[in-house]
């Protein structure tokens, strides 16, 4: 395995030759994802939550109504079918409409998923979305029973996260793709090899580890971000696993990781929010990746068209040189790395929260 601190020459070039086509794909920036945040309505209370959900939102649901029309006008840009719809929250079960909702997304033409904690997923639910026709969909599995329920706050959270996979595994014979995101932490991070044993029983394929960021209700946190030491425990645990092959574990978009690239998941690093990647936020919000939140906010679909918010206001998250600043300004790869993930960045003056690279030993 190769160190997180150790870049050998043929990565190196690897990477590099990756950079020359993410520039490309900037300039281009075709929408191939989009997300829509249905709701702000959860039936959890993670510690973790960047968007502090609640079963009573202040903010109401978006109407469906109100995002077929930013897709119609996606639609006359370009094919549906080249862009995913991503549907999140909050959770988005909590909506009545939601297979309704999908419906409509898909007789658009456009192939539509869900990101869910699963605890509202029943076989019924599941027939429904199916019917709907859904393509896509991520299911939340934060550790065994204590440590699922404690980070997500609810009890029976486990029984019903693993029946939601369950499901899922059998509808992969109705064209479902689907994949098991795990949030690791202090604490669940001793049982990464019992947690695979469970997804193997219930039939996933795909297991998407990531860490969790400082912000929101994680900033204050202290047991739930891994220090240098566990996060390399953690690449190296993804890697093994994936030379194993009993399931196809890869690590989530956080952040480079030196000499991990390439090793813990299919591609290399880059934060493609804004690049390829768009949001529509409960309140008609334009951004990126719904995990920068409130940051890098560039238009709002009750004032502006998305198409032209999308092709002229996101060049702060295309040209990212602005991003070479404290301890980004002096390191070595930063021309492979481009800064870290935007939403690791800091609203008010863009500080850098989190560079996993160097806190695993990067030089």
């Amino acid at each position: 395995m190769t160190a997180a601190g150790t870049l050998p020459l043929k990565k190196r070039i690897a990477l590099r030759l990756f950079s020359a086509k993410r520039k490309a794909d900037a300039l281009a920036h075709e929408l191939h994802y989009l997300f829509w945040e249905c709701t702000l309505r959860c039936n959890m209370s993670c510690l973790h939550c960047g968007s502090d959900c609640m079963r009573d939102s202040a903010t109401p649901d978006m109407p469906v109504e109100h995002f077929l029309g930013v897709l119609d006008r996606i639609a006359s840009y370009t094919k549906p079918s080249r862009v995913v719809v991503a549907i999140t929250g909050g959770e988005p079960l909590m909506r009545e409409d939601l297979a309704e909702a999908g419906l409509k997304i898909n007789r658009r033409g456009f192939p539509w998923g869900m990101v869910t904690n699963g605890y509202l997923l029943t076989a019924e639910k599941m027939e429904q979305l199916l019917a709907s026709g859904i393509r896509y969909l991520t299911i939340s599995l934060d550790g065994l029973a204590d440590d699922h329920e404690w980070l997500r706050g609810k009890k029976d959270a486990y029984r019903r996260a693993c029946r939601a996979i369950g499901l899922a595994a059998r509808a992969r014979e109705k064209g479902l793709s689907f994949d098991v995101v795990t949030c690791v932490n202090r604490r669940n991070i001793r049982q990464l090899d019992r947690i695979q044993h469970r997804l193997v029983e219930l039939g996933a394929a795909n297991w998407r580890l990531t860490t969790i960021f400082p912000k929101g209700r994680a900033a204050e946190n202290g047991e739930l971000k891994l220090d240098g030491t566990q996060l390399t425990q953690l690449m190296d645990f993804i890697a093994a696993t994936r030379r194993e092959g009993k399931i196809d574990a890869s690590y989530g978009c956080d952040s480079f990781l030196g000499g991990y690239e390439m090793e813990v998941r299919r591609a290399p690093f880059f934060c493609w929010a804004g690049v390829n990647i768009g949001s529509v936020l409960v309140d008609g919000s334009i951004s990126a990746c719904p995990s920068l939140r409130a940051d890098y906010i560039q238009g709002n679909i009750y004032q502006d068209d998305f198409i032209d918010v999308w092709n002229n206001r996101f060049a702060v998250m295309r040209k990212r040189k602005w991003l070479k600043s404290g301890e980004c300004a002096e390191c070595k790869l930063w021309n492979l790395c481009l800064g870290n993930g935007l939403h690791l960045r800091r609203e008010k003056d863009g500080k850098l929260l989190s560079c996993l690279y160097h806190e695993m030993g990067g030089v």
